[in-house]
């Protein structure tokens, strides 16, 4: 089972919504798009629904090509960020309400339903209407619905974005074992690094409308292939600071120099951009074996237990992540 995507672009009113992109998905894998808002993350989910046409490019599932198919003719389910239930009904008739379009019997619309239903932890509100149920739980009714046809492909645009901070920890960590068990395609979309890094599997960093970068999360995370890709992937923002590289001594801005370690000792001589993550930050009077900046303290936010640390650097600001208070 695979979803491919040849050279697959969307133009609307001669605005580009989706600059030209191949991908291929395959079966049993989560999938995230990740990137900011308007980046092009519901567009390229609506491709490939088939809820709307690419300008160009084809589409293909299982090697056939579906690009002018209509999506109700698809292997497909959706999940919004709205909790989209029919409130007249049951959660039991909510989750039903595909197979009985499919024209499924009684028999195996009550077998898809329940199996549906344990796997979201929703048998004991089964005869419960939506409305009864808290934000969590509708939003669990929504994605059992999508599962219970056994869809070949599931895209799910932010479907934990309406849900409060409890509702939505709880079901990051519940969402990839559930969809290991499903072994459908999934796609799953994002504004969060930390939603991404948490769900694995595999990631697509978007930024307006261009997938920059589609790979195992953890390498994309780790060796992003440019700097749109690193600030796709870091919150707070990731920092960058240009250097130069001569021999064995990496040159900065300031007139300070440092040895070349770690990836920059293998860096060609010449100029670069070097990002470094928040956490990567360290604030201490005694630095050996670092690299060290003298900055000036700009304002700090308290999160918890870590502190952000905003810090001028001859007018670059740049951002640290620090334990405790």
């Amino acid at each position: 089972m695979t979803l491919e995507l040849k050279d697959v672009s969307k133009v609307v009113n001669g605005a580009t919504h989706i600059y030209p992109t191949d991908l291929t998905l395959n079966k049993g894998t989560m999938n995230v798009l990740l990137g900011p808002t308007l980046s092009g993350k519901t567009s390229l989910m609506r491709l490939m629904a088939g809820l709307d046409a690419p300008t160009k490019g084809k589409i293909f599932w299982e090697g056939n090509d579906v690009t002018g198919m209509r999506v109700q003719d698809r292997q497909v389910a959706m999940v919004y960020q709205q909790f989209i239930n029919y409130p007249s009904m049951t959660v039991y008739n909510n989750i039903a309400s595909p197979l009985r379009l499919l024209g499924k019997s009684s028999a195996e619309i009550d077998a898809a339903v329940k199996k549906s239903a344990d796997l979201m932890q929703l048998t004991p509100m089964l005869q419960r209407k939506p409305l009864e149920l808290s934000g969590g739980q509708q939003q669990r009714c929504a994605l059992a619905r999508a599962l219970v046809k056994d869809a070949g492909l599931v895209l799910l645009d932010e479907p934990l974005a309406n849900l409060d901070y409890k509702l939505r920890e709880e079901l990051r960590v519940e969402i990839p074992k559930i969809f290991e068990e499903a072994g459908s395609i999934f796609v799953y979309a994002t504004t969060e690094p930390e939603e991404a890094l948490l769900l694995g599997g595999n990631t697509a960093t978007m930024w307006e409308g261009r997938v920059t970068q589609f790979g195992l999360t953890p390498s994309v995370y780790r060796q992003p292939v440019d700097a749109t890709t690193a600030r796709v992937f870091s919150d707070p923002p990731m920092n960058f600071l240009k250097v130069s590289k001569t021999g064995k001594k990496i040159m900065f801005g300031d007139g300070q120099s440092a040895d070349a370690v770690g990836p920059m000792a293998d860096l060609a001589d010449g100029r670069y951009v070097a990002g470094f993550r928040p956490n990567h930050v360290e604030i201490t009077a005694h630095a050996a074996g670092l690299m060290t900046f003298d900055t000036r303290l700009v304002v700090t936010e308290l999160t918890g237990s870590e502190t952000f640390v905003h810090l001028d650097h001859h007018g670059e600001t740049w951002v640290g992540l620090v334990h405790g208070i």
